[in-house]
């Protein structure tokens, strides 16, 4: 009698492998072997759990298979887990594993995913360019993927008022810190409050700058007695060092 070939089994919980059963894949993913389909849905699971701790309260996340190598030729496995590679970035195009742990020979491979983190942020009403001055008025509200770029979308159209762009940005499109030029708190010369903080202590004094003092970047000033010091720009003629 033929002996049926037994289906791989899945390292993780049943209630888990009913949820990742019922994740419909993409077609991109159709040209994975058919004994991996479940191992790729709880995959999928995985990294939008994964996805979703970082995500904004209420943000909807989707997770989208690719496809693996077409010259990879994998040998029947009994036993397929899916993991997260330690170090693949929860959001935007990652990577998720699979690797047998019972078969006629072990392997292990990494399966292209691009993870969408939906929800509300700021968006141009309509296209400006680099250099333009952005008014409260000129930005709306809607829901966008906040994993499309390398940092998060601006929430907060009051903190745009008058801030310049550095690029020009297309209608509907989110904005995001790197659009905007830096913040110029201080020019080189002025004379700056500094405040170090430390465990239990609050240092105040004042100084002269050094180098000008941009929003997101480090700057340095020198105190009344000669010591000079790197800290971060962080208000007008104002600049934060830790000791």
């Amino acid at each position: 009698m033929k002996k049926r070939p037994s289906l791989p089994r899945l390292s993780l919980p049943v209630a888990a492998v009913a949820a990742a059963a019922a994740l419909a894949l993409p077609p991109a993913a159709a040209a994975l072997p058919a004994e991996l389909a479940r191992p790729v849905a709880q995959a999928l699971e995985l990294v939008r759990g994964a996805a979703a701790a970082l995500a904004p309260a209420g943000a909807r996340v989707e997770a989208r298979a690719g496809a693996l190598d077409p010259r990879l030729r994998l040998a029947p496995c009994r036993e397929v887990q899916a993991y997260l590679p330690a170090g693949a970035p929860a959001w935007g195009r990652t990577r998720v594993a699979l690797r047998c742990m019972d078969g006629s020979a072990r392997w292990n491979v990494f399966l292209p995913v691009t993870v969408s983190v939906w929800a509300p942020a700021l968006q141009l009403r309509a296209a400006l360019p680099a250099g333009a001055r952005i008014a409260e008025a000129q930005v709306a509200t809607a829901e966008v993927d906040w994993a499309a770029g390398p940092t998060p979308p601006l929430t907060e159209a009051a903190a745009l008022d008058d801030r310049v762009l550095a690029r020009p940005v297309a209608a509907g499109q989110p904005l995001r810190l790197s659009d905007l030029q830096p913040r110029r708190w201080f020019s080189l010369g002025d004379t700056v409050h500094i405040v170090a903080a430390g465990a239990g202590f609050l240092i105040s004094a004042e100084g002269q700058a050094l180098t000008p003092g941009l929003e997101g970047r480090p700057a340095r000033v020198r105190t009344g007695n000669g010591r000079v010091l790197t800290g971060r720009p962080v208000g007008e003629r104002r600049i934060e060092v830790a000791l």
